[in-house]
């Protein structure tokens, strides 16, 4: 939690991260997905090793943080190891609750926010595509987030494993922000029986609207500079507000009143922001104690447990998802391909009419030089209609794809067309 809080990029933030990434030499497309539980980059290079390099040294640069204490904690994926983990990581597969919802809806909005940045090209927008489809398809046809899954609801029941009574009536409750975790938040607390809760938020019509939502539970409403009261008179308080700030330090808790015996003479805090905002100091306090999302591993493995076999199901359908990715990134092989073979004949075709003219002298009519060149193109295009048809596909067919790509590598040989002539076309795209 510690170094993530100081990789995070907030959303507002991607595009610059983006542009940033895509300004050094060997990096050719960019995305950021910044959550509560993950940072990770995935570009595009054009070459690996330098592409790497050239990563870490803006991650560190970004975070402050020098490259030898941060490498222990990177993992680096490549091709089709890094495909296959955003397609897990879109379906839930990755996630600290195993099947939560909100990393389908977090993939989305990266590449909602790619289509207005350059640097979000055309590979990752066909990666991202293909992971929302398969994010999709495995909440459709798996059973993996049905329940309680997602990071609040993880926080709502370490919370009550860490009360003494395991009731949340015995507790009272605070709630800072009224975002998308806090509505989350609310709701797993009214299934766990609280009736009551505390909700602080900068502006009252969010917090009003948050209420809205849950008629049947008690709302204390209150802004932001009432803060400190609130948390005084509450029990267990959840941190779950897009500030990038420390909101309660440790001698704010020191100076106040200890809680009630019932909840163990302890103020609990669970903090599920990123950057935190409780400070971890608390937990040096006899009448304090804080958790973060890390903490949140101890109510998440009996989790992974029951969803097992929806995993399993769902790996399947993440299999077939990336095989059609890689079908559609396949099939833009041939483009290259396409252009130089048009190109040679062209070449050619020019070559030859200009020796025609030459043979024929003077005699002939701008009119009757036009029909010649005319026959000479259509001679050309009909003979190439064949071999352009079988360097086409439209990449939802795997197999499809697989014998376009053994008529590229046939035509290649058999037209000559040098990896010389093809890559200099494939820079042109």
């Amino acid at each position: 939690m510690e170094l993530r809080e100081k990789l995070a990029v907030p959303e507002a933030e991607w595009p610059r991260a983006i542009e940033e990434l895509c300004q050094f030499p060997h990096i050719e497309e960019a995305a950021v997905l910044s959550t509560c539980n993950r940072m990770e980059l995935y570009v595009v290079g054009l070459s690996w090793h330098r592409g790497v390099r050239e990563v870490e040294e803006w991650l560190s640069r970004t975070s402050g943080v020098p490259l030898d204490e941060l490498r222990p904690y990177l993992f680096l994926l490549r091709d089709r190891d890094a495909t296959h983990h955003l397609m897990r990581v879109s379906g839930g597969l990755d996630s600290l609750v195993m099947g939560e919802g909100q990393i389908l809806a977090q993939v989305r909005q990266v590449y909602k926010v790619g289509q207005n940045c350059p640097g979000f090209g055309r590979h990752l927008n066909g990666l991202f595509k293909q992971a929302i489809t398969a994010g999709k398809r495995v909440r459709a046809e798996t059973s993996i987030s049905t329940g309680s899954v997602s990071v609040s609801s993880a926080a709502v029941e370490l919370a009550q494993l860490k009360l003494p009574t395991h009731n949340w009536s015995d507790a009272k409750v605070c709630i800072i922000g009224a975002g998308k975790m806090s509505t989350l938040l609310v709701k797993h607390l009214q299934s766990k029986g609280c009736k009551e809760v505390t909700v602080l938020n900068r502006s009252l019509p969010r917090a009003q609207a948050l209420a809205e939502e849950f008629p049947e539970v008690k709302f204390n409403i209150h802004l932001m500079p009432d803060l400190l009261q609130c948390v005084e008179a509450s029990d267990v308080i959840f941190a779950a507000s897009g500030s990038e700030e420390i909101l309660i330090h440790k001698e704010h808790v020191e100076a106040m009143s200890k809680p009630s015996d019932v909840v163990g003479s302890k103020r609990r805090f669970v903090d599920i922001s990123v950057p935190r905002n409780i400070a971890p100091a608390i937990n040096e306090l006899e009448h304090g104690i804080v958790y973060n999302v890390d903490d949140l591993k101890e109510v998440v493995a009996a989790n992974k447990e029951g969803r097992a076999q929806a995993a399993a199901e769902a790996e399947v359908l993440i299999r077939e998802e990336q095989r059609a990715f890689e079908a559609w990134r396949d099939s833009l092989e041939t483009v290259p391909t396409i252009k130089a073979l048009r190109s040679k004949a062209e070449t050619i075709r020019a070559a030859e009419f200009e020796k025609a003219v030459s043979r024929l002298g003077e005699g002939l009519s701008k009119k009757q030089l036009k029909a010649v060149e005319e026959l000479s193109k259509g001679i050309v295009n009909k003979l190439l209609h064949g071999p352009m048809t079988a360097l086409r596909c439209d990449g939802t067919d795997p197999d499809a794809v697989g014998q376009t790509l053994a008529n590229m590598e046939a035509l290649e040989r058999m037209f000559q067309l040098s990896e010389v002539d093809v890559a200099a076309l494939a820079g042109k795209q």
